[in-house]
């Protein structure tokens, strides 16, 4: 494959068949080359392809910073990502990746040791995400021989939720946030403890995780009839009552307003969390 363009000793662009922008990054691969030279192709390149036109030239920016060791790792720790969770996961995240790892790895090794006042609440709330950060570390220690600290694990799984909800990180703190508050609310009106190893406490933060989206983002359910509200009310009168509190503090804090629906979701979701997996 031809050179279109130099980006530094480690990385080119070249156009495929189709004319699309690829970026090849490797050791040494454009020394003493430029733009029209042949680029032999070897199994130890690897190849990017982003789809997204901002994507790409923020990546192409970043190849400028980052060793080809690091995308290497990046890359491996993102085919690991996708076997976990078992669906797509935005392009960005070789961005965000990459740059995160690129900047943990400096950090340490000048001795700075940033601390994650959220770890507690990743942990919880986001299980598969964090086991796929500590996976995430051993993969950089292994490869990179560098060890990041338990911390890392917290701030990698917030990549990864970013990936599956299409959300930025500022957006992901503040939806970690509101899971939380909402949590708190359920657990001292229950006055309870969560079996976290329960499928209804995965289903209920699932829940929780998506409805903190909606309230970010300002997007409601459509509302749906009140009928089906009321039974649910009567159903589950102590549920019902907890997520008036929740409507309270929402629309209070938040100014989002909750619909029918999303109270009767709400009302089912809380009822079966506190009645099949109440520890007192």
């Amino acid at each position: 494959m031809r050179i279109n363009k130099v980006l530094n000793n480690n990385a080119v662009i070249v156009l495929d068949e189709n004319k699309r922008e690829q970026v090849v990054c490797g050791r040494g691969i454009a020394f003493k080359k430029k733009a029209g030279d042949w680029l032999p192709e070897s199994e130890s390149n690897q190849i990017f392809v982003l789809k997204d036109k901002q994507a790409r030239k923020r990546f192409q920016q970043l190849v400028l910073e980052i060793y080809p060791e690091e995308l290497e790792v990046t890359n491996e720790i993102i085919k690991y990502a996708k076997a976990r969770v078992g669906k797509q996961l935005s392009e960005n995240l070789l961005i965000s990746l990459s740059d995160h790892i690129h900047n943990s790895i400096k950090r340490t090794n000048e001795g700075t040791i940033l601390r994650n006042a959220m770890l507690f609440d990743i942990k919880r709330f986001y299980t598969k995400e964090f086991e796929i950060g500590v996976a995430a570390l051993k993969i950089i220690e292994s490869r990179l021989k560098v060890k990041l600290p338990e911390d890392e694990a917290g701030f990698l799984a917030i990549h990864f939720v970013n990936a599956e909800l299409g959300e930025d990180l500022h957006n992901m703190v503040e939806i970690t946030k509101i899971m939380q508050e909402l949590s708190n609310i359920v657990k001292y009106s229950f006055n309870l403890e969560f079996d976290e190893e329960n499928v209804y406490y995965y289903r209920f933060i699932t829940h929780l995780k998506f409805f903190a989206q909606r309230v970010i983002n300002g997007k409601m359910y459509e509302d749906g009839e009140e009928d089906l509200l009321e039974v649910i009310e009567h159903k589950f009168q102590a549920a019902y009552t907890c997520v008036l509190r929740i409507e309270e503090f929402i629309k209070q804090k938040y100014n989002y307003p909750l619909t029918n629906e999303e109270k009767a979701y709400l009302t089912i979701h809380i009822h079966r969390v506190v009645y099949k997996t109440k520890k007192v």
